[in-house]
């Protein structure tokens, strides 16, 4: 394994950090170590600036779906500063995934995520 893909792969294990963090402080703090102080967050459903913002989109997704934690599915695939990578909400104990994504991050020069640029694959049907 490559530097860089290390440097992807070590981002990208960050942010399912920031996703999973079990509670509002760990969540914090996992956010700031994986974004830079101006990193963003944009998917279809949110678009967050800044580690507050961010930290709210995750703790609202978390809120929405208890019992469920972020997983990668496949590998990191990078180039130059970005990486993408494929995503699903998986519940940790009936192992259903109704949500599902592929992300594509930018990251700065210590490897903090910059931007993320998030695609919703799989949602569950609204009744």
């Amino acid at each position: 394994m490559s530097a860089q893909t290390d440097r992807y792969t070590i981002a990208v294990t960050r942010y399912f950090e920031a996703w999973n963090a079990p509670d509002a402080q760990a969540r914090a703090k996992a956010v700031a170590d994986a974004w830079s102080s101006d990193g963003t967050y944009t998917d279809p459903l949110a678009d967050a600036g800044g580690h507050e913002e961010i930290t709210a989109v995750i703790s609202a997704a978390r809120e929405q779906f208890p019992g469920f934690v972020f997983r990668l599915t496949g590998t990191v695939d990078g180039h130059h500063d970005t990486a993408r990578f494929s995503w699903e909400l998986v519940h940790e104990t009936g192992g259903t995934a109704p949500v599902a994504g592929s992300d594509v991050v930018t990251l700065d020069e210590e490897g903090r995520i910059r931007t993320v640029l998030g695609f919703l694959d799989r949602v569950p049907a609204v009744a």
